[in-house]
């Protein structure tokens, strides 16, 4: 373990925040198994109640098999703009403990309370006082939890939902991780957990046997963050004001299209993640489009220029070329593959200033 002086890592997590909002709001709905949705058969699950996940309900659900499985459920529009403004009210009780907060989504951030602004003895009694001040003010409830570094504390929050709080004190984390499968380490997701079974490897404490250079002569330098994580290790810190990384904007259509109609789309979104881009002075280096067929794959093609796009119509342009780099894998007489859904990104953001960033002043020249 590190040598340093464990961090107090706090993870909050709104429960099922979108659906709690709604039945906050209209007494009608609560004990109801209500989905935030759209109805119809475009249209994918926010947020589910728990009561509708009692059948099953998950989000990004298709709402249309949401509604097989629960046909009682209630469906609810979403409204973003009520969810970012009881989001903002939350960040505010955070902030008034500490300013190491890191922000995941509108429901979930991390909080560094090594030191809280309200002197309170302990971090279980800071994340004890947020979930009372987040009930007392909001009328909503949140799960906590507390621990050294933030992987286990995502890990802890998830442990007593809903409107739980779990604790893991350092001198226990080697042993509650022990038995835990592995898929609850962060980037093990199926493809890596069964490469990790093929190894007879299913507990953490069956990866942990296993020496640094074994797993890094398999995985690579994923397999040391693999080593470190069976021992409870993450240095990553919370980060507040993290900066911009990407950004992007996606629609799904009413009807599934064409490759050869998708240009229109793409300029419209391009020209929202343009507008979204602009909020940051950090330049972004990489275009990506995403495409999603009728069958639900998902695609993505990305390309990063020798300069970044400086126009909206640039940003179009270079995300409507990645089209040509989709390849058509319908059969010969077959008809085209369609889309669902597509998306215009970007990504690698720097700061204005990156070298990488300046033109070469010499292109162009030669000797």
């Amino acid at each position: 373990m590190p040598q340093h002086a464990p961090r107090k890592i706090i993870h909050v997590d709104m429960d099922a925040f979108y659906a709690s909002v709604e039945q906050r709001d209209d007494p009608a709905l609560r004990g109801r198994p209500v989905v935030v949705a759209w109805r119809g058969t475009r249209s994918v699950v926010c947020a589910a109640s728990y009561e509708a996940r009692v059948f099953g309900v998950r989000s990004a659900m298709p709402a249309v098999r949401a509604e097989r499985l629960c046909p009682e459920a209630v469906f609810v529009p979403p409204d973003f703009t009520r969810y970012r403004a009881v989001s903002r009210a939350v960040r505010e009780i955070f902030l008034s403990h500490t300013d190491l907060v890191e922000p995941l989504s509108l429901d979930e951030a991390y909080l560094d309370v090594s030191e809280n602004k309200q002197a309170l003895a302990s971090a279980t009694e800071v994340a004890q006082r947020i979930r009372s001040q987040i009930r007392e003010q909001l009328q909503l409830t949140a799960s906590a939890g507390v621990a050294p570094n933030k992987f286990l504390a995502k890990i802890a929050s998830d442990w007593n939902k809903p409107d739980g709080l779990f604790v893991i004190r350092p001198r226990d984390v080697l042993a509650f991780l022990a038995p835990l499968p592995v898929g609850r380490l962060p980037g093990v997701g199926k493809v890596m957990g069964e490469r990790l079974a093929g190894l007879g490897i299913d507990t953490v404490g069956q990866l942990r046997a296993f020496s640094v250079l074994e797993l890094e002569t398999r995985f690579g330098r994923y397999g040391r963050r693999l080593a470190e994580l069976a021992q409870g290790i993450d240095e990553h810190r919370v980060q507040a004001d993290r900066p911009t990384q990407s950004v992007s904007a996606e629609d799904t259509f009413a009807d599934d299209l064409p490759l050869s109609a998708l240009a229109p789309h793409i300029e419209r979104l391009a020209a929202k993640t343009w507008a979204a881009s602009r909020r940051t002075e950090r330049v972004p280096r990489t275009v990506v489009l995403k495409l999603k067929t009728r069958d639900f794959r998902i695609l993505t093609r990305s390309l990063t220029p020798a300069q970044p796009p400086a126009s909206e119509a640039e940003l179009a342009a270079m995300a409507i070329s990645l089209c040509a780099r989709v390849e058509d894998e319908h059969e010969a007489g077959a008809p085209p593959t369609l889309y669902r859904l597509v998306g215009v990104g970007l990504a690698n953001f720097h700061e204005a200033d990156d070298p990488r960033l300046q033109p070469d002043l010499f292109a162009g020249l030669t000797a």
